[in-house]
């Protein structure tokens, strides 16, 4: 992946609005649904949500300044840990002294000794997957192993996927890439949050014993608007103030579209709204939308209004900070 800074097009030093800024003027412009024809546009708004989870946290943003993570956030390779000075394991700690132990007739015996491991029946589990000790039976030998116990099975594989929250809420399919060099289509259940995983059954690694399992695990990227609590989503709608004073009928955006929401006259900024159902998707019943407003004021300057204000603060004044 690009470096963050340069996907999300600011400068190093940029703050923290600024970052933000950026993020949800490049979210709109490349959000998928408004690119329906354009086949990379979920490639590239991917690219920019993975740059703004890694400069839209402050510690994660710290830690990639100092080289400590890469542009994906994985952790950079800083040499093996764990092993003291004189080959023990950890820092600094004693050497690890192994139990004496001799074969006979009934397996493997421990005779005497201290060291890391509690015995060795430990050690050899660690080893041979726990098999020193299972009982001898058709096809074990003398000491309690058959051949298929000395066979591991096949690997695991790892890789990470990020969807947008309407993927999430209403489930798709994804092309993955994974470290076996295959792409392979992943069914994206709805309901999904960030950090789940999706076990792919036989798309990892060979070993004689079989073949292991891909887990892709899944990160939600932040949306320009909503919010997710749960089950529930969260969205600031702007309104105006003669909307917050006179009432009157606004448009919420939605997974699903947008709603009407009657806005009652004399309505303060911050107040919530819930739409119910028009969360995300659970067992039983969906989640809810909760609406708060927030009054706009113009961006540029209106004398009318000024000195409609100017008025108001001298016939009916009032404190709302006032306890």
């Amino acid at each position: 992946m690009r470096d963050p800074y340069e996907v999300l097009g600011v400068k190093k030093n940029a703050d923290a609005a600024a970052i933000k800024s950026a993020f949800r003027k490049l979210a709109k412009k490349l959000h998928p649904d408004a690119n329906k024809n354009d086949p990379k546009a979920a490639q590239r708004f991917a690219e920019i949500n993975s740059a703004y989870e890694i400069l839209g946290e402050e510690d994660k943003r710290k830690a990639f300044d100092r080289g400590e993570i890469d542009a994906e956030g994985k952790p950079k390779f800083s040499g093996f840990e764990g092993f003291g000075p004189r080959g023990g394991f950890g820092r600094g700690g004693p050497d690890v002294n192994f139990e004496h132990f001799s074969f006979g007739p009934e397996g493997v015996r421990r005779s005497s000794g201290q060291g890391g491991f509690s015995n060795f029946d430990d050690l050899l589990s660690g080893m041979f997957g726990g098999f020193a000790n299972a009982p001898r039976g058709r096809g074990r030998g003398r000491r309690g192993f058959a051949p298929q116990d000395m066979e591991p099975a096949g690997r695991d594989v790892t890789a990470e996927v990020t969807i947008s929250l309407a993927e999430a809420a209403k489930g798709g399919i994804r092309r993955v890439h994974l470290p076996t060099g295959k792409e392979v289509d992943v069914k994206i259940p709805a309901g999904l949050g960030t950090g789940k995983q999706i076990r792919l059954k036989g798309q990892g690694l060979p070993g004689p014993g079989g073949i292991g399992d891909a887990l892709i695990t899944v990160t939600v990227a932040p949306h320009p608007y909503f919010v997710r609590d749960g089950d529930n989503l969260r969205v600031d709608v702007p309104i105006t103030l003669y909307e917050a004073v006179l009432g009157g009928k606004v448009r919420v955006p939605t997974l699903d579209g947008a709603v009407e929401l009657n806005v009652p006259a004399g309505t303060s900024s911050g107040r919530t709204f819930r739409i119910g159902g028009k969360g995300m998707p659970a067992e039983g019943k969906a989640g809810d939308l909760y609406a708060t407003v927030r009054i706009a004021l113009p961006e540029r300057g209106d004398g009318e209004l000024e000195e409609l204000m100017r008025k108001w603060r001298h016939h009916s004044p009032y404190d709302p900070r006032k306890i």
